[in-house]
């Protein structure tokens, strides 16, 4: 029983490292890219027209980022059986795994809540924008 589970370990291991490359291209991603991008949209510019051309930015640079965490997510979903292991061996893999999950994770959070706040400020300002229209075209209507 101890020989098999110990087989099962290295087994592990080896699909580990197999797996490691496509974490360590993502984690590369996000660190380089990914949360670089992010921080250019937390200041949105005070124009429709300008916030339109960020949205269009964004949803660039969304469908890639996205593709990242999907491919993020996919490598982490071949490693879940880790959380069977506990061996002194197998917990340094471990820690990585769990770094790279938070690392994931974090910027998948991050990538969902900038493209819901860049959708809702695009709304917000079409709104203002409708209402501002509608207000020269009452004031152009009264005036004559």
């Amino acid at each position: 029983m101890l020989l098999n589970k110990r087989i099962q370990e290295l087994e592990l291991v080896m699909e580990f490292e197999k797996v490691e490359e496509c974490f360590k291209e993502v984690s590369s991603w996000i660190e380089n890219v990914g949360r670089k991008r992010l921080k250019e949209t937390i200041n949105l510019d005070d124009s429709l027209e300008m916030l339109l051309q960020a949205q269009k930015q964004f949803k660039e640079f969304d469908l890639v980022a996205s593709e990242y965490c999907k491919r993020g997510q996919e490598a982490l979903k071949k490693m879940n059986r880790w959380e069977d292991f506990s061996s002194v061996d197998v917990h340094s893999y471990r820690v990585k795994l769990q770094t790279y999950k938070d690392q994931v994770e974090e910027f998948c959070t991050q990538l969902d809540e900038t493209r819901h706040r860049v959708g809702e400020t695009v709304r917000l300002y079409e709104f203002f924008d409708k209402v501002r229209q509608g207000i020269c075209c009452t004031e152009e209507g009264v005036k004559s």
